[in-house]
């Protein structure tokens, strides 16, 4: 069997930066087992594979696996699909649908960006968090800890999340993917994601936790637009807004290279 792999940059207009997802293309789905042997051998955040839908909700079936285990919603890799399916295997709708396990995601070409339409996930107050969390990032100054499907920890400023150097191996025994965030200085907000449970100690730019951040940030700063930094090593922009019960995030991607996998 062989397989065609693409890798693309998501979330950034300049290569080696922005987050690396490793897109294979399939007819009809393989073995979960082997799509997860795949994940693990890319050694990327996340390894995206999607086949034609055969429902009518959407143009593929889209399914996403860490090096260490599948997960049910991945920002980046949905863009990276999207830019290959664009791109590279002649799709020319102006709407782009992918079917997941957390429902159909609506892709848009916007100009020389990707635009997609995800569920909103709007944080609560997390008044019973674990005390090593703190700990785990190196005792910074909290303004607010809150929780939707991740940890979302807003921290002083700007320079203490990006200053921020966790303790990855208490946080995997804590067991909870962490986001870091604050106000940013040239951007509405910025952040990280951590999340070693998953396989990924930094995740570069990380979609779905911004499903989290952008209604956060939304009431915070009274606004539904806005502008995004993600500061990890390599780094990443998302242009945002916030519709009530669903988010929109935007950006552009990169090609790397395309390969063939032989099995």
């Amino acid at each position: 069997m062989k397989l065609t792999l693409y890798q693309i940059d998501a979330f950034t207009n300049k290569l080696f930066s922005g987050n690396p997802a490793a897109v294979i293309p399939l007819d009809k789905w393989i073995a979960d087992d082997l799509m997860q042997k795949l994940g693990m051998e890319n050694n990327l955040s996340e390894t995206v594979f999607f086949v034609p839908s055969k429902k009518n909700v959407a143009d593929y079936e889209i399914r996403w696996f860490t090096p260490a285990l599948e997960i049910n919603l991945c920002g980046h890799a949905t863009l990276a699909s999207a830019y290959v399916l664009y791109n590279h295997l002649g799709f020319d709708k102006p709407e782009l649908k992918f079917d997941c396990k957390s429902g159909v995601l609506v892709i848009k070409r916007e100009k020389d960006k990707l635009s997609m339409n995800f569920p909103a996930w709007k944080p609560t107050p997390f008044p019973d968090y674990p005390k090593e969390l703190i700990t785990a990032l190196g005792n910074p100054e909290i303004v607010n800890i809150s929780r939707s499907r991740d940890v979302v920890i807003e921290l002083r400023d700007e320079a203490a999340v990006r200053n921020c150097e966790p303790d990855f191996t208490l946080l995997k025994k804590i067991g909870e993917k962490v986001m870091i965030t604050a106000r940013g200085e040239k951007a509405d907000f910025v952040s990280r994601f951590f999340a070693p449970i998953a396989g990924i100690d930094e995740d570069p730019v990380t979609g779905s936790a911004h499903s989290q951040l952008i209604p956060y940030w939304a009431e915070k700063l009274g606004k539904n637009k806005m502008h995004a930094l993600q500061l990890s090593a390599r780094g990443g922009e998302l242009w945002c807004e916030f519709l009530g019960e669903r988010v929109t995030m935007a950006g552009q991607c990169v090609f790397f290279m395309k390969g063939e996998i032989e099995i």
